[in-house]
């Protein structure tokens, strides 16, 4: 006869099979950290902790969404946490910019147009090619991984995560104005490490 422990684990079980996570969720959910962390250990070490907090948290799980979500939420929360401790250290380096005086670097004051020397090239994919794709995003990938941390962080938030400016400002303890820099100097390393390694 089952204890009212064991009887309580199973139903939460009926929502939740934590015993299977690793196998069916495992490989996932490292992908998604690798994709926005860069760092094997780390990502490692975020997917283990997504399974520890999963399994302290189980009773809260009701089966209103798939375990595959729930997971990846909580990961997604983990991934936050670590911009935010790695930040805080970088943001101290970072100093309070005139975006305005950047800006005239790469566009002329009087039409606001790129400066010529600064004109985006063409990239040559005006034809969906499939192969091509594929090269520009090992291209793209490479160009990423050279950003400083916290330009990658910023940027990996904003545009593989989707979260709103300031929701990464709050979570990152970042100005608007430091946010604004960040994200203009990564799209500007972005484009021309892009033009000049994508032929």
């Amino acid at each position: 006869m089952l204890n009212k422990t064991d009887q309580e684990f199973g139903e939460k079980c009926l929502h939740s099979d934590p015993i299977s996570w690793v196998e069916k969720y495992a490989d996932y959910l490292y992908g998604f950290a690798i994709s926005r962390i860069r760092d094997e250990e780390v990502a490692k070490d975020l997917v283990q902790d997504t399974f520890l907090a999963a399994l302290q948290r189980l009773d809260g799980f009701e089966g209103n969404s798939q375990e595959k979500t729930w997971l990846t939420a909580i990961l997604k929360n983990k991934i936050a946490d670590f911009y935010r401790k790695r930040s805080s250290s970088s943001v101290k380096d970072l100093r309070e910019m005139d975006v305005e005086g950047e800006l005239k670097d790469f566009f002329d004051a009087e039409s606001g147009h790129w400066t010529e020397k600064d004109y985006p090239r063409a990239f040559g994919l005006e034809m969906y090619n499939p192969l091509m794709m594929k090269e520009l995003g090992f291209v793209l990938n490479k160009c990423l991984a050279k950003l400083p941390g916290l330009w990658f962080s910023v940027f990996s938030m904003k545009h593989m995560d989707d979260l709103a400016s300031e929701q990464i400002c709050n979570e990152l303890k970042l100005t608007n104005a430091n946010f604004w820099v960040i994200m203009h100097r990564t799209k500007l390393n972005l484009r021309a490490c892009l033009q000049k390694n994508w032929n």
